[in-house]
């Protein structure tokens, strides 16, 4: 992965249409941001789709980006998370008429109700992280999807470990009471 200041200067070159530009951008990025958005939709094909949605919107929008509100890997992160999403809230509206996937049931499901719940609970924590403001999903999901430390956090956010955890501490307390658990 290049740095956020080589990042920075390529979607700089990317806002004023640079091709080549493009090209290392993508080429420095896919993986991650395709890892990130194959973790939400948990399907490769879906997952293909959002990621060059998620390209052309870094390529339409590389102009707004600001580097004093976020790091470029959050920016381009945070709008390619945000277009996974939305494709799984989509979904979870799509009747059975229009999703005649719908009816399939897989064999080593014991149990397609307890299934539809965990969806309609991912569903509703997925929009409850996406309330939060980009770097404290970033802080989420990294630490409690990916595992990361909160030393590894710290260093990632060049904040101390204390401040971290206090961040994660008040992300959890908003996604707790989006979700009504508070």
């Amino acid at each position: 992965m290049l740095t956020p200041a080589e990042l920075i200067s390529l979607l700089a070159a990317v806002a004023e249409r640079d091709e080549a530009a493009f090209e290392r951008l993508y080429a420095a990025t896919r993986a991650k941001l395709f890892g990130v958005v194959l973790r939400i939709l948990q399907r490769q094909d879906l997952a293909e789709e959002v990621l060059q949605e998620a390209y052309v919107k870094i390529w339409n929008g590389a102009a707004q980006f600001n580097p004093e509100l976020s790091s470029p890997i959050t920016w381009m992160v945070s709008i390619a998370r945000n277009r996974a999403i939305d494709v799984v809230r989509k979904r979870s509206e799509v009747s059975i008429e229009e999703e005649p996937s719908a009816l399939d049931v897989a064999a080593d499901s014991a149990d397609p109700l307890a299934n539809r719940e965990m969806t309609e609970e991912l569903t509703r924590l997925l929009g409850c992280i996406s309330r939060l403001d980009p770097d404290r999903q970033e802080l989420v999901l990294l630490a409690y999807y990916n595992g990361w430390s909160r030393e590894q956090l710290a260093n990632r956010f060049k904040a101390p470990v204390n401040t971290v955890k206090t961040w994660l501490r008040r992300s959890m307390l908003d996604i707790r009471a989006c979700l009504g658990l508070a």
